[in-house]
């Protein structure tokens, strides 16, 4: 592959210059986070054409701050949410097929510090009480963990939970703290590159609708008499007309829904901080398992291996403004103290933090004194066409990470009834991105391996990290002939090739220097970012994208600011 542009992602100003001025399209999407990203996908395969918008860039808000958990909601289970649980777990399994070069299974132990407890007041809370449980016991665990284990029968990929007393317990992980009684043991599953597969979702829609756009860093400047009109980052201004509108914005789109002329109050969200911790000893205490334990004040908190990293979630707070969230210092201290009572023989402190991140799920709006009894399910009210509105807009309220295609495939079968189409091809067993074609045993994946290796001239052992990083896609990545050999990397972060970061940039809807470091790469979330680093991948992008010198200085610089202020990095 040459320098040129890929064809299903060139760069912004050539997609919009595309356009023509008032064009139609069936659907606009606002919000490219992962439900909206999830149904511009299942729309674009049903051969509609759909215009995707964002503000920042493509997955870049809630999207970007989730636990990295794909998972089946145990905890739903206290609040009766079975429906949700039967959703979650499906599309949990349906993910591990369809995407596994970024979900793989997490084994999941749980910490129980009694044996009876908490049955009562699950019994409450499952009838309606405000009152989260405490101490939740053994035989109400493995009451729960048998529940999830049966809702989580369809397209099962792994083994069932079971449960062992103190002894085995703390002979399989000693580190835990010695006050438990007994611990379970059950099967989630992680997701190592959120972000990448909400842009491979958006990629993958462009291919299956050659007329569809998705356009990052653009807002809307106005809507009048059905005419919707944008001014892009890179681009200029262009307007259109949508046959209808889904308004997939999360924590935003009370703003985005009065920007449309149609004021609503439908998001009423909480906070959600995290920590990932430079510990060697902890993430090999961990062993590759994920600890979801109770705090001390009763919140379900977790630690698991995050690419090295042990990443420690989460705060669970009621919070309204996205723009300006971050992980306070108390969120710190807290999640610091819950992992120190958990594990008492391992060290944890502020000095091993190398990144955080706080984003606000866009739940429903709720009068619950708990957030955490804020339901966690979605839905999709629809605001009918008024006399000067000829579009109904479709909300996308709530939602978890995890049920993005179920979400979007509800929501897509509304978008079809309502502009008199059929659905053509399901989504259920579709592959995601670099998910398509990946090798699923050792011996498949060496022949993979081996063949991208002889046609790329790279060594096997270069080509396994690129698949990791990429799935199949890594074959592109690997091919590609930009100005610098296949040997060369970054100056800290050997493990990244210029090439590979020339290509990234070329090719997918990088406008920022903040999509590649934060976004397309793992380099900020691992804490292993340098300021050499990000100058030698500035001068990349400087190259690739056209920047002045002057441009090239101030995305160092707000790259620099945002990294040190909200996430709490150490250059």
């Amino acid at each position: 592959m040459n320098q040129s542009q890929n064809e299903t992602s060139p760069h912004l100003a050539d997609r919009l210059t595309a356009l023509g001025n008032n064009e139609d399209f069936d659907v606009v999407i606002f919000g490219a986070g992962i439900n909206g990203a999830g149904l511009f996908r299942d729309l674009c395969a049903q051969g509609l054409k759909c215009l995707i918008i964002d503000k920042g860039d493509f997955g870049s808000g809630t999207s970007a701050a989730p636990s990295r958990l794909i998972h089946g909601g145990l905890k739903y289970l206290e609040t009766g949410e079975f429906g949700l649980v039967a959703q979650s777990t499906l599309e949990r399994n349906l993910l591990l097929k369809n995407a596994p070069h970024y979900v793989t299974p997490l084994p999941t132990l749980i910490p129980i510090f009694s044996w009876f407890n908490g049955i009562t007041a699950a019994l409450r809370t499952l009838f309606g009480s405000t009152s989260a449980p405490r101490s939740r016991g053994a035989v109400l665990i493995k009451i729960g963990l048998a529940l999830y284990d049966f809702y989580g029968s369809r397209d099962r990929v792994m083994p069932r939970h079971r449960l062992v007393g103190r002894s085995r317990a703390l002979k399989e992980m000693p580190v835990l703290t010695k006050s438990i009684v007994a611990a379970g043991t059950y099967y989630d599953a992680k997701i190592s590159h959120p972000e990448r597969l909400v842009l491979e979702l958006i990629e993958d829609g462009l291919a299956a609708s050659e007329t569809s756009v998705a356009a990052n860093y653009t807002a809307m400047t106005s809507a009048s008499g059905g005419l919707l009109t944008f001014q892009a980052q890179k681009g200029g201004t262009f307007s259109v007309r949508p046959k209808l509108v889904v308004n997939g914005a999360g924590p935003w789109i009370d703003h985005v829904n009065a920007a449309l002329g149609a004021p609503s109050k439908m998001i009423g969200g909480t906070k959600g901080s995290h920590i990932l911790l430079k510990n060697d000893e902890l993430v090999r205490n961990l062993a590759g398992r994920m600890v979801y334990f109770e705090a001390d004040d009763g919140r379900i908190c977790l630690v698991f291996d995050y690419l090295g990293r042990a990443l420690v979630g989460s705060t669970d707070t009621k919070a309204d403004n996205p723009d300006t969230v971050r992980c306070e210092q108390d969120e710190v201290d807290y999640l610091l103290a819950s992992v120190s009572a958990l594990m008492p023989g391992v060290k944890v402190d502020r000095a091993q933090i190398v990144y955080a991140y706080s984003g606000i799920r866009p739940l429903p709006a709720s009068d619950a004194s708990i957030a955490g009894l804020i339901s966690r399910d979605h839905s999709a009210p629809v605001t009918e066409p008024d006399q000067t509105r000829p579009f109904a807009i479709i909300s996308l309220v709530g939602g978890k990470w995890t049920t993005f295609r179920g979400f979007a495939e509800e929501v897509a079968d509304t978008v079809l009834k309502r502009l008199g189409r059929s659905r053509t091809v399901s989504t259920r067993s579709m592959p995601i991105g670099g998910g398509r074609n990946f090798p699923a045993d050792a011996g498949q994946r060496l022949q993979w391996l081996t063949e991208t290796s002889a046609a790329s001239g790279l060594d096997l052992q270069r080509v396994d990290t690129l698949l990791s990083r990429y799935g199949t896609r890594a074959s592109q990545v690997a091919r590609h002939e930009g100005a610098w050999s296949g040997t060369e990397r970054l100056p800290d972060s050997q493990d990244y090739s210029l090439a590979e970061i020339d290509y990234v940039v070329r090719n997918e809807f990088v406008e920022r220097l903040a999509d590649v470091v934060m976004r397309r790469t793992t380099l900020a979330v691992t804490g292993s970012l340098t300021i050499g680093d990000l100058q030698a991948i500035a001068a990349i992008a400087t190259r690739a994208c056209g920047w002045n010198a002057e441009r090239t200085e101030k995305e160092v610089d707000e790259a620099i600011t945002q990294l040190k202020g909200k996430n709490l990095m150490r250059f």
